[in-house]
């Protein structure tokens, strides 16, 4: 940021002998002037402490998440604001150009900087270091459930080392659970949190289940705990809300937690067809000529067709015709029963309703190179052209899959079905049935255009990589 402010004012203003006058005036021979080293210095001055203000550097934000970004944005703006406003107080006039082009590029640069900063924190973290000891204390089934969501999320560094449960019954507990691959102590001493906490160096607990409605009880642990080295955090059991839809108020001291209707304004719908429509247009254009190089290698593998089409379910719950490459061989379909058959006693029941196997022998040889790096799909531009599909949104099913379902997951045809979305840059072919479902809901839950810009630029890297695609 700094860099980009002296940089900017170097190249443009021609280093420290340029001047700013302020409130000039023509009766005077000498006018006050301040060098432009000092306004670069005012202004990186002013943005550090947006910044601070901002809450740009809050822990609670940082490292995941989109907060941290808006708020670096809205301080870059503020204090191009604030710069704006200075030079009319003075009546004077900041050279235009040094100062449009040295808060972008400097944003740019703070932005790219948290990025990579990030990069290098998930890969920390990946490898057991720069994580948060967390201890859960409530009801066994509440805190396994919490911890496995905290497993899934590995990128936030929260790291399970004990559970402290709050009510002990008659039946039989564990002194360990199996978390992740590691046995966790479990102890049934709610009253002495604060010892377990040290003697396993944990710096957080994770409160849920009936404890959270407790207030006397959560006050004394609140009394109890090291301000400069322990925090409390309450669990309140609801899922997969994003952050951009809660927002905590005080009212009376009690803290009430909004949580924003989901929906998708008539805008957001116009603006997503629209970019949708754009982009499958310009798709088609551009990748004809590798569309028709794959559709003849496809047809040279058995003679059979370049596409093929698949009633599949989409929004409000009407079927319509998918478009893919055929991946496989001409009789694929009547060998899914007999691979049905003979994997029953293998398969995992969770996913018992979407079939997927590696090395599947009805895969063709060119398939198995489509399906790696997804180019099976591209023939799906043309029911986003139609308005069938959309480029990021719910995996589409089949219709006997629908059959399957209970009742929540019929929310996912509140949108149209994508060619990519979450389910395709969490894993693909290797969630289960259950996080595939839950990773659907999400997004229909939680839509906006950031969340789709999101997934079409990790879709680039899931692709690449080609992690879980068979």
């Amino acid at each position: 940021m700094a860099l980009s402010v002296f940089g900017v004012q170097w190249f443009w203003l021609g280093g420290r002998a340029a001047e700013l006058v302020l409130a000039p005036n023509p009766n005077e021979d000498a006018p006050l002037t301040m060098p432009y080293w000092a306004v670069s210095l005012a202004l990186v001055l002013v943005w550090l402490l947006a910044l601070q203000l901002s809450g740009s550097t809050d822990e609670h934000f940082t490292g995941a998440g989109p907060r941290e970004y808006a708020r670096v944005a809205r301080a870059s703006a503020v204090t191009l604001a604030t710069a704006v406003f200075a030079a009319y107080l003075l009546r004077t006039e900041i050279a235009r150009g040094y100062l449009l082009i040295a808060v972008p590029v400097g944003t740019l640069g703070l932005l790219v900087g948290r990025w990579l900063w990030r990069q290098w924190l998930v890969r920390e973290r990946r490898h057991g270091r720069a994580l948060t000891r967390v201890v859960l204390l409530g009801t066994l089934s509440s805190t396994l459930e919490i911890a496995g969501d905290l497993g899934r999320a590995h990128t936030h560094g929260f790291d399970v080392v004990g559970i402290i449960l709050a009510h002990t019954t008659d039946d039989p507990q564990p002194d360990r659970v199996e978390l992740l691959g590691r046995e966790v102590p479990v102890f049934a001493d709610r009253m002495r949190v604060v010892d377990r906490m040290r003697a396993l160096d944990a710096s957080m607990v994770i409160v849920s289940g009936q404890q959270v409605h407790d207030p006397d009880w959560l006050r004394k642990i609140g009394w109890n705990l090291d301000p400069d080295a322990h925090r409390l955090v309450l669990a309140p059991g609801m899922l997969d809300i994003s952050q951009q839809r809660l927002a905590l108020r005080l009212v009376a001291g009690l803290p009430l937690l909004h949580i924003e209707t989901p929906s998708i304004s008539r805008s957001g719908r116009i603006l997503k067809r629209a970019g949708d429509a754009l982009t499958a247009g310009a798709g088609l254009v551009l990748l004809s000529p590798l569309l028709l190089v794959i559709g003849l290698l496809v047809r040279a593998t058995d003679g059979g067709p370049a596409l093929y089409r698949q009633q599949r379910v989409g929004r409000d719950g009407r079927d319509f015709t998918m478009l893919k490459f055929r991946s496989m061989f001409v009789d694929a379909d009547e060998r899914l029963a007999a691979l049905r058959a003979a994997r029953a006693a293998h398969a995992d029941a969770g996913n018992e309703v979407l079939f997927k196997m590696r090395d599947d022998p009805r895969v063709t040889p060119i398939g198995k190179h489509l399906r790696r790096y997804s180019l099976d799909e591209l023939p799906q531009l043309v029911n986003v052209l139609r308005g069938e599909m959309s480029l990021v949104g719910p995996r589409p099913p089949l219709r006997r899959e629908v059959a399957e379902y209970a009742e929540l997951l019929h929310r996912k045809f509140f949108v149209k079905p994508g060619i990519t979305g979450l389910w395709q840059v969490s894993g693909r072919s290797d969630l289960s049935w259950e996080e595939s479902m839950r990773i659907d809901l999400y997004y229909v839950e939680n839509w906006s255009l950031l969340l789709d810009a999101s997934i079409l630029l990790r879709t680039v890297r899931a692709v690449l990589t080609g992690r879980g695609a068979y």
